[in-house]
């Protein structure tokens, strides 16, 4: 209302906005048993983490680097969304955990060399003995909030990095900002191209666990089936199994069914599974070392795909094994889109869609690129250079997918009646070998034959 006051914002500290006794605010000192952390603890990747450091260090000889966490970021009022640390942060100090937002890496310049030494800024746990109320009393980082951090030691031996107070960090000179510097970032990103044998390791585990996901969805499709929001009930089938295995979702699940599959980011996942129709399901269970998995299947919704469904499924399967059969290293990153589309184009002249099989008018039916790297993001390394990652060639260890589609839109008038609102994806991720590819995601069947015979082995399982 014009010319009314401000609302007052509601404070994101206090006990319950009550105020505190000097009889209760002594109280809350006396009488804490100190845990005991394990001997042990530290990050998965501690031991990977170092030279990753020195990479990146020899990049910017002598120059003081910040590769901030991130900062939680409101939901709606006094809720956050779940916090995720910054990929590159992750990626350098191990540390994956919700409680990491605020929290700074320094690369110090350090020594004639140009070389540095790893400072962790972050916000120790509070001595509660010192009269420091915010353990019970702040809502965002209060231990009785939303749990233990670890002290300084505690930090120092987790990631094996030397560890300050978040508050020191104030007192820096200026350096280069992963947040902002768009060299450092791309630094940053094309050091992530190629992974590391740890990395493979833990992105097998993602798609193992995603396979897993698939699984639990083809048992659940009778439930499914019925309910007025099936698409939900798939998504919230796979996120189980996300959650139980994992950090999470590494995206959002897309389950289309029918023609909403033609919408190639459809989470809105509000509609009704129809038996007669496919369902795509796109989606990837996030490890809690935060490496995710990204593999799509559409699948029959009867257990049997109809002469036409099998048609277009087919075509896209041998687009897919065309840019499959196109990835090795030396060959450039973008032959495999174009292998893939030389398929969809050749086909869908021969069904007479298109007229012309030379030029780009298959992408009406296809609209977005094959496949992309993946990692620590689902479209990881995307803040590199094109000459590093879009115009570049392959290398042995890196990872991505392999997913052509194709998307006939339900009211296309260019299409024969029976195609409108079909849509289909495959997608894969594979491992750039020697002298090839390792497909990663095979335990999933992609034939048409195949698919039909695992979904009626869950389903009468």
């Amino acid at each position: 209302m014009a010319g009314s006051a401000p609302l007052p914002q509601r404070p994101r500290t206090g006990s319950h906005d009550l105020p505190v006794s000097p009889e209760l605010a002594a109280f809350m000192t006396e009488g804490w048993a100190e845990g005991t952390p394990p001997a042990d603890a530290r990050v998965a990747a501690r031991d990977v983490t170092p030279a990753r450091r020195a990479r990146l260090s020899a990049r910017f000889p002598g120059e003081r680097l910040l590769v901030p966490a991130g900062e939680v970021k409101v939901r709606s009022n006094d809720c956050d969304h779940r916090f995720r640390p910054h990929s590159a942060y992750a990626w350098l100090t191990g540390l994956t955990g919700e409680d990491q937002h605020g929290h700074v890496l320094v690369l110090e310049p350090s020594g004639p060399a140009g070389g540095h030494e790893a400072v962790l800024y972050v916000r120790p746990r509070p001595v509660r003995a010192a009269g420091d109320d915010t353990f019970y009393r702040d809502r965002r980082y209060g231990e009785f909030w939303v749990g233990r951090r670890p002290d300084l030691a505690e930090a120092e031996r987790l990631t094996g990095v030397r560890c300050v107070r978040l508050d020191d960090l104030g007192l820096l000179p200026p350096g280069r900002d992963a947040a902002s510097d768009a060299p450092l970032a791309a630094a940053l990103a094309e050091l992530r191209l190629v992974k590391d044998r740890w990395e493979i390791g833990e992105l097998q585990r993602a798609v193992d666990h995603t396979a897993a996901g698939f699984e639990d969805v083809v048992r659940a499709l009778p439930r499914a089936l019925a309910h007025p929001r099936g698409e939900r009930l798939v998504e919230g089938v796979f996120g189980l199994r996300a959650r139980l295995e994992g950090n999470g979702t590494g995206y959002e699940t897309i389950a289309a069914s029918g023609a909403h599959a033609c919408v190639l980011h459809w989470t809105r996942n509000d509609g009704r599974l129809d038996p007669s129709e496919l369902l795509l399901l796109d989606a990837g269970v996030e490890t809690d070392t935060l490496y995710t998995a990204d593999v799509t299947r559409t699948l029959p919704l009867s257990g049997r795909f109809s002469p036409v469904q099998r048609r277009v499924h087919e075509l896209v399967l041998a687009a897919q094994e065309a840019g499959m059969a196109a990835l090795r290293p030396g060959s450039r990153f973008r032959d495999f889109h174009r292998a893939c589309m030389g398929v969809i184009a050749e086909g869908l002249a021969d069904w007479g869609v298109l007229k012309d099989r030379e030029g780009d008018l298959h992408r009406r039916y296809t609209l977005c690129s094959s496949g992309h790297m993946l990692g620590l993001d689902v479209h990881d390394c995307a803040r590199a250079r094109a000459e590093a990652y879009l115009d570049g060639v392959l290398e042995e260890g890196q990872v991505l997918t392999v997913e052509p589609g194709l998307y006939f839109q339900p009211d296309d008038g260019t299409l024969p009646a029976e195609l409108r609102g079909i849509g289909v994806r495959v997608e894969d991720d594979l491992v750039v070998t020697a002298d090839g590819a390792r497909l990663m995601s095979g335990a999933l069947p992609r034939v048409p034959e195949a698919v039909e015979e695992w979904m009626g082995s869950l389903l009468e399982g």
